[in-house]
């Protein structure tokens, strides 16, 4: 068996006579436990890497191998990975890097031993050459010219496709009419499963705005600042038009930073990919309904589809997954690439701060946080701050359930009993819900992209392996921002 240890180089058995070679193996992309394995091995020993001082996320081990060809692959906290950035091979045991040892000393074995030894004296290593293995996790870091690349050709992928490539082979859209009644369209949403509806005037006879969960949260807030108690008549006597038309709750949508726009946002099936994604952006709104404007011939205006950054990014992922090589960020670790919002770090004070919630914090003040923090949703964290949930806007329409929006005042409800109220009653207590999507720092963009394709999931929490403790969160916008150079 192989002995871990910094300093410790594992020695694997040959031919006898054949000189074996120092090979040190590195993994930059961190982890809680990292081993590497290989024919060197037999593939049967694993052995345990260590993480360099002062780069916790760099591990290391120096195995003393034949020279020639080698294949070999790492065990990364219970899963198989091999690093996308070296030589790979489809083999025996998988996609595996592959390796030629020479029969010349390992450069990267003597510049990461700590100690030298020079004619049976041990000399201390040179502070620049420690210094420059300290280097190596920030020289992951993508170059510029790479990344510009990538966004050339997503950008010229998004401008040649148009919005038809986003309409399903089936199902169906929801619109509601503008003069329902709140209560009514609570109860729509909730019940259909969906977040938001495009709003239809039957009397304009055209579409003419949305109805979000925003809106929801901003009437609930305004009538438990104004009444004692959310009752059933109170949301029943208002219309979605007459909440709508409330200048406070649309200054309020906007955090009193931007004018609330007079006019539906949407988009039409022949309008480029790239200039859908940018509306959406632009306009800070989750979704724009795909709308075929008729003729002149006094016919009504079809509504398609509503179009959503993670059904474009579907569409990126299944045009480039057989041609990743041409955008050299997908194979990048997230932690290099400027995205998402972290947790700072000791002495870091600049840049916007990662909003969390405890489990026990009421309802009032989470609906509070997501409306002035201008996020979709907030991890919900335990007292080690290891994630345990996650509380969204969307989340909002579980207070439909059996009415509970009329006998609840937001107070006194509990983020936890809250979210309980859209879990299913057989769902273990404590375990994390299927819609709370997680990552590693060390993670590909291209394996963050694709969770975030799915539907329904707009956000992964970025967690530290092992404790879950939150370190980042990455969403949708935040991943289309950088892929389009958008601010």
């Amino acid at each position: 068996m192989f002995s871990s240890g910094t300093n410790s180089s594992h020695e694997v058995s040959g031919i006898a006579g054949q000189v074996l070679i120092p090979k040190t193996f590195v993994w930059p992309y961190g982890g809680s436990r990292v081993m590497v394995t290989g024919n060197f091995t037999r593939w049967s020993d694993h052995v345990a890497m260590s993480p360099v001082e002062g780069c916790p996320t760099l591990f290391q081990a120096t195995c003393r191998v034949t020279p020639g060809m080698h294949q070999y692959k790492f065990y990364v906290d219970g899963e198989w990975r091999h690093d996308e950035r070296q030589p790979f091979v489809v083999g025996s045991y998988g996609v595996v890097n592959t390796i030629f040892v020479t029969q010349e000393p390992d450069s990267i074995t003597a510049l990461l031993s700590p100690t030298t030894s020079i004619s049976g004296m041990v000399m201390d290593v040179d502070p620049e050459n420690f210094q420059h293995v300290v280097s190596l996790e920030k020289s992951l870091e993508i170059c510029q010219a790479d990344i510009e690349l990538s966004r050339h050709y997503i950008s010229i992928y998004l401008s040649a496709h148009t919005a038809y490539d986003l309409l399903p082979e089936s199902g169906k859209v929801i619109a509601l009419d503008v003069n329902l009644p709140v209560k009514q369209a609570f109860h729509i949403l909730y019940e259909q499963g969906i977040s938001g509806a495009p709003l239809w005037d039957s009397y304009r006879g055209k579409f003419v705005g949305m109805l979000s969960p925003l809106d929801f949260i901003l009437i609930l807030r305004e009538l438990g600042n104004h009444g004692s108690n959310l009752t059933a008549e109170e949301l029943e006597t208002h219309t979605i038009a007459a909440w709508k038309a409330v200048k406070k709750l649309n200054r309020q949508m906007h955090g009193h930073s931007k004018p609330c726009p007079h006019s539906l946002i949407y988009a039409g099936p022949f309008d480029s990919l790239k200039d859908v994604a940018m509306k959406i952006l632009q306009n800070d709104v989750s979704s724009v309904p795909l709308i075929h404007s008729p003729l002149n011939d006094g016919s009504f205006p079809q509504l398609l589809h509503l179009a959503s950054l993670s059904g474009i990014l579907k569409c990126i992922c299944r045009y480039f997954r057989h041609s990743s090589r041409s955008l050299p960020i997908l194979h990048q670790p997230i932690c290099t690439l400027r995205m998402g919002t972290w947790v700072p770090k000791i002495g870091e004070l600049d840049g916007p701060q990662l909003a969390v919630l405890r489990a026990s914090a009421s309802l009032s003040s989470a609906l509070s946080l997501l409306v002035q923090a201008h996020v979709s949703s907030i991890p919900v964290v335990n007292d080690n701050d290891s994630l345990v949930d996650i509380y969204s806007r969307s989340d909002i329409t579980a207070l439909a359930k059996d009415n509970v929006y009329a006998q609840i005042l937001l107070d006194e409800m509990s983020v936890f009993q809250a979210l309980q109220l859209g879990q299913d009653a057989t769902t273990p207590h404590g375990l994390i819900s299927q819609r709370c999507q997680m990552c590693l720092r060390s993670d590909s963009l291209q394996k963050v992209m694709e969770r975030l394709a799915n539907p329904g999931v707009r956000r992964i929490v970025v967690v530290e392996a092992g404790s879950k403790r939150v370190e980042g969160i990455i969403s949708l916008t935040d991943v289309f921002k950088f892929l389009l150079g958008s601010p």
